[in-house]
């Protein structure tokens, strides 16, 4: 069995496509499924159903790929037991967070890391409502929840709150809220309750019984333009809102407390280009915990 060819079957079913797989490999889409083929043949069995649209391993290739990740984590312990670790910050680093942590605190910062590692190149992704780490759709993952299955290195990265806000073009000519229960008389904003992926993001059960919102949206980007645009009051992420002039903070008392995970697979521990982009995400947090806080 040929491990390159293992290597590639792994790419293919942590992306679920032999297209994706081929173009973030950086090799031709015939040659991968040919040597994925090849890899079949010398197990006598049928690792994946091909589809239009992507591909489905079957019952045996779940089975393999348990058992293709152990060889790769054993692969990676031997390369770095004769000093042969990834040690070249080069490659590409995929980061998986929410919305609100990676496009307006992650997305502005990691120009830096660029410019630090000029060969190291930086995919930034949603954590969409099913997210695999095992399956390695992300080298690292930024989560609202410690996940708790799989073999992965997790480390908490910091707190966080959130609190309620309306833009003070909402608030012209109207009663400001002095309670929650007041909160009932305004139009309110919230997330698309069945498109919730975590039961950490069901923000406004911890406020009132039934938000029953005005205006669903799904991402914490979109909530925060609607609130900002004048279309209601939200609960939004204050080391966002916080700053800015056009937005007002309602019944500071109330307030929603979360944490944010740094987590990669344990077999990556010994990439240098994950290490360095996992060290370099918890040095930003830790020299601006105080916007978190």
């Amino acid at each position: 069995m040929n491990w390159d060819d293992v290597r590639l079957f792994l790419a293919v079913a942590r992306s679920g496509q032999f297209l994706a797989a081929a173009r973030r490999l950086g090799v031709n889409h015939a040659t991968l499924a040919r040597r994925v083929s090849a890899l079949e043949a010398a197990l006598g069995t049928r690792l994946f159903v091909r589809r239009p649209q992507g591909c489905e391993m079957t019952e045996e290739g779940e089975r393999f790929l348990a058992a293709a990740e152990r060889m790769e984590t054993e692969m990676l312990a031997a390369q770095a037991s004769l000093g042969r670790t990834d040690a070249a910050i080069s490659g590409t680093v995929r980061i998986g967070a929410p919305d609100g942590f990676g496009v307006s605190f992650l997305a502005p910062r990691l120009g830096k890391l660029s410019e630090r590692h000029p060969e190291l190149k930086l995919q930034l992704v949603p954590v969409p409502r099913s997210f695999s780490l095992s399956r390695r759709e992300a080298d690292i993952a930024i989560t609202i929840d410690r996940p708790d299955q799989g073999r992965l290195v997790s480390s908490k990265l910091t707190d966080y709150s959130l609190g309620l806000y309306a833009a003070k073009r909402y608030l012209d000519g109207r009663e400001r809220p002095d309670s929650v229960e007041a909160l009932r008389d305004h139009r309110r904003i919230g997330y698309v309750e069945d498109l919730l992926y975590s039961a950490s993001l069901d923000f406004t059960g911890e406020i009132m019984r039934n938000w029953d919102a005005a205006l669903e949206i799904s991402s914490a980007t979109g909530q925060f333009e609607a609130v900002l645009s004048g279309a209601g009051i939200g609960i939004l992420h204050n080391y966002i809102a916080r700053h800015v002039p056009a937005l007002t903070r309602l019944l500071p008392e109330v307030a929603i407390q979360r944490a944010y995970w740094i987590t990669y697979h344990e077999s990556a521990r010994e990439l240098a280009r994950v290490r360095a982009v996992a060290a370099f995400i918890q040095e930003l947090v830790t020299a601006e915990r105080k916007i978190f806080l």
